[in-house]
């Protein structure tokens, strides 16, 4: 992305990078190893790509604040999942481009999906860290980088995601809930949110329910939760039939980070509202006209999944017959999306590059502010550890630009 710099560090790149890079980021995590894949580079991002993948994700979050989208996306929230009281935003939202080739081959962004949801907001800022240090000590290379956006410094990002987290509260009443977070493969952000927050993981099997107050067993005592860093992804709660202590659609005196609400009502349904150049056209699979249209042009992805589950990269006319039509408002028929592989090994093969923009909003503020980035990288047909097994130059990075 910015080929000085990739020239440069090619020349310098040895495995010995890498295995710095994974036991580092093993050491400061207290684990033995990652359940995922650490890329072998960071994404050198100019000033002008980040700068514009900052701008679009801003002004994407905009489009996606507007009333009319949000009333659509409230519409999805099943009934069973309506939890009560949905503040005006969300906490936290993602924003992901595909890196891809220009009109006049410049590389720009656009977009493949949006959520209001989190993702790891912790763990980037230890990536970060043990990639600049590598970069530091490489020949060519300047010494300084950032990987976090809107002008903000470490510490800036750091009060910035303590404010969205806790905000007034006691750390330790303030819940990182999950599925058996300790099997989780983001287990490593969860280690970050404590080190960084003093907030700690919990299973939401794990709550204890007295009327409307929720508390978490923390040294043979129950501590009562304020507020509940919300990371429980649906699809998984229903596959592992999880039944939590607390029905959804109760209230209760919690204030929740972000709103579950937001799952739904932020998502791949949110994309066909959008008018934004950087977003690619997409429509609900019930409302093709599938006679007028280039099935080879287009992807198709349920609404409500995660890491890629369901997404058909080549769709045919029998993908389509074969699902219900009363299930088709559920499904995304989206113009496929060119990654441009612009990302050069050191043997000069081209690696895909997928920048995920992180959001935060704290308490009482009025806008989503782009905070800071992860990066994936994929020499297969889609990103995601699954697609890209036994491949090397691929996995979870970061973007940097230097300083």
């Amino acid at each position: 992305m910015e080929p000085g710099l990739r020239s440069a560090f090619n020349a310098a790149y040895g495995p010995h990078v890498h295995d710095y890079v994974t036991r580092e980021m093993a050491r400061r995590h207290g684990l033995d190893g990652f359940s995922f894949r650490l890329a072998e580079t960071p994404v050198l991002l100019s000033h002008r790509i980040r700068d514009a993948c900052e701008a679009a994700a801003r002004e994407i979050v905009e489009e996606m604040s507007r009333a009319a989208v949000i009333s659509h996306g409230g519409e999805r929230i099943p009934d069973r999942y309506r939890v009560p009281a949905t503040d005006v935003l969300p906490h936290m939202a993602v924003v992901d481009f595909a890196l891809c080739s220009g009109p006049g081959g410049e590389i720009v962004p656009r977009l493949i999906e949006a959520q209001g949801f989190p993702s790891l907001y912790a763990m980037q800022v230890i990536q970060g860290d043990v990639w600049a240090e590598a970069l530091a000590g490489m020949p060519g290379l300047p010494r300084e980088w950032s990987w976090f956006f809107s002008g903000l410094s470490r510490d800036e990002y750091l009060a910035l995601l303590r404010r969205t987290v806790v905000g007034d509260a006691d750390p330790d009443q303030v819940v990182l809930l999950d599925i058996v977070p300790e099997k989780q493969k983001t287990r490593a952000d969860f280690i970050a949110t404590e080190k960084f927050l003093g907030v700690r993981a919990a299973c939401v099997t794990a709550l204890v329910r007295e009327g409307r107050k929720l508390f978490v067993p923390r040294e043979g005592k129950l501590v009562p939760v304020k507020r509940i860093y919300n990371r429980v992804v649906f699809d998984e709660l229903e596959a592992m039939g999880i039944v939590p202590p607390f029905d959804w659609r109760e209230r209760l005196d919690v204030t929740w980070v972000p709103h579950p609400n937001w799952y739904w009502i932020w998502s791949k349904a949110t994309i066909p509202r959008l008018s934004h150049s950087a977003v690619p056209r997409a429509e609900f699979l019930s409302d093709v006209d599938l006679a007028s249209i280039d099935l080879s042009r287009r992807v198709l992805k349920p609404l409500f999944s995660f890491a890629g589950r369901g997404v058909v990269i080549d769709v045919t006319r029998e993908t389509i017959d074969a699902i219900p039509e009363k299930s088709r408002r559920d499904w995304l028929l989206m113009e496929k999306v060119e990654y441009a592989p612009k990302l050069l090994t050191p043997s000069g093969v081209g690696v895909k590059v997928e920048i995920r923009v992180l959001l935060l909003r704290p308490d009482g503020e009025d806008a989503l502010v782009p905070a800071i980035n992860l990066c994936r990288l994929s020499r297969a047909k889609m990103h995601g550890v699954d697609h890209n097994k036994d491949l090397d130059w691929v996995g979870s990075s970061i973007g940097v630009v230097s300083r």
